[in-house]
């Protein structure tokens, strides 16, 4: 691709914590539009990425976001940089209610997309008045995906595992909000279930042992299983 396609760059990203080194010289570019996937088993360093590009792990290295340096900024600009994250354990304010939890996310001075929200998760209109820790798991995830994407000039969401441990339906749900976010937002998808990457995604990076073994097209990967064993284990070679 080339620069002009490219939303976010990561270059040489590394990140210790503690004694560990879990990035190791990380590089990859992340084209403006659509969906790319951030895959790996288990354990390679993919949340990792996603707190280190917004700066809630220590990373030396350079990322960018639309050519500008985000490594020197703190958590709360790179936020308001215009990136959204739906982290893996959801972090929703059990005490406060769904209408809270959404207003706490508003941006001064940024569109809010409202309207986009509620179209998407109806459920949470009519839930607004109750505590977010009352609700379940799918429920408490499209809490997590709203709050990312309320902001009209968030220009890039990090999110990670939206699918985890929820009810195939409610998977197809958030299946179906992921593909509709991707026509107003750039996304970095971290994602184990195979079969929802491979419907959602353009391009893929993969991580193994914090670093990128493969970089390219998500047929190309998934439509061979000799590649997809190589890079992603057994499981991994599977259709849409």
């Amino acid at each position: 691709m080339s620069e002009r396609d490219v939303l976010l760059a990561l270059r040489n990203v590394d990140v210790f914590i503690g004694e560990s080194h879990i990035l190791q010289g990380v590089s990859f570019d992340v084209r403006n539009g659509g969906i790319t996937g951030l895959l790996g088993r288990n354990g390679v360093g993919k949340t990792t990425t996603l707190r280190g590009i917004l700066g809630l792990a220590p990373r030396t290295g350079s990322v960018t976001l639309a050519g500008e340096e985000l490594t020197r900024l703190s958590v709360h600009e790179v936020v308001q940089r215009g990136v959204g994250y739906v982290p893996e354990d959801r972090d929703v304010f059990a005490g406060l209610t769904v209408a809270e939890n959404l207003r706490l996310a508003e941006r001064k001075g940024s569109e809010l997309r409202y309207d986009l929200i509620y179209e998407l998760f109806p459920e949470l209109k009519q839930r607004a008045a109750q505590k977010a820790g009352t609700l379940s798991g799918g429920q408490q995830q499209m809490v997590s995906l709203s709050r990312a994407l309320l902001n009209a000039d968030n220009r890039i969401l990090l999110v990670d595992e939206p699918t985890k441990g929820l009810a195939p339906l409610v998977v197809r749900n958030v299946t179906e909000a992921l593909r509709r976010a991707a026509e107003v937002a750039t996304i970095l998808l971290v994602e184990q279930n195979l079969s929802v990457a491979h419907a959602l995604v353009r391009d893929v990076i993969v991580l193994d042992q914090g670093r990128v073994t493969f970089t390219g097209d998500v047929d190309e990967l998934m439509n061979d299983p000799a590649l997809a064993r190589r890079h992603l284990g057994l499981a991994a070679a599977v259709g849409h």
